[in-house]
């Protein structure tokens, strides 16, 4: 049961919608503002140790419209998808690194190609995952600016209902 995060750009708060089914489509309303629909955003897969400093995330190096074209599709397919067939879900990422241009870390394209491969995930997590836990999963290009920052949005911690 998927969680998403929504923005609102009045009140500049991140929060969170529960839903029962995946839902690519429906916008509620800011729960603060009561009046204007909120803006999907794209959650992170990163761990927590992942940020080097304060605000590395918010420097996420992909073009948004794609992220969000390429969340939209992954979610259609997830729908259909088998959980126990690991070609399933590295064919799953595999789909999500082309359509994002991000680009896997070494250690993660060799996970990926064993579960291509039709290894159990499980097997693969337990063999590599110091090598895994040591690099950075994902790996991105010349960062692009942003124009002005605004302030870091708020995080609502409420889990609301969408």
């Amino acid at each position: 049961m998927p969680i998403y995060e929504f923005y609102c750009a009045d009140c500049n708060t991140l929060f969170n919608f529960f839903s029962k089914t995946v839902n690519t489509t429906k916008q509620p309303l800011c729960p603060r503002c009561k009046r204007k629909k909120l803006k999907r955003q794209m959650s992170t897969f990163a761990r927590v140790t992942g940020a080097k400093k304060e605000g590395d995330l918010d420097d996420f190096p992909v073009d948004e419209a794609k992220m969000e074209k390429a969340m939209g599709l992954l979610a259609r397919e997830a729908e259909g998808m088998n959980e126990e067939d690991p070609r399933q879900a590295a064919n799953l990422m595999r789909k999500f690194t082309d359509a994002t241009g991000v680009t896997l870390g070494p250690s993660m394209e060799e996970a990926l190609r064993r579960m291509e491969a039709g290894e159990d995930p499980e097997q693969v997590e337990a063999e590599m995952g110091d090598l895994l836990e040591e690099e950075e999963p994902f790996m991105f290009g010349e960062k692009r600016g942003r124009g002005t920052k605004r302030a870091k949005p708020r995080r609502d911690e409420t889990l609301y209902q969408l």
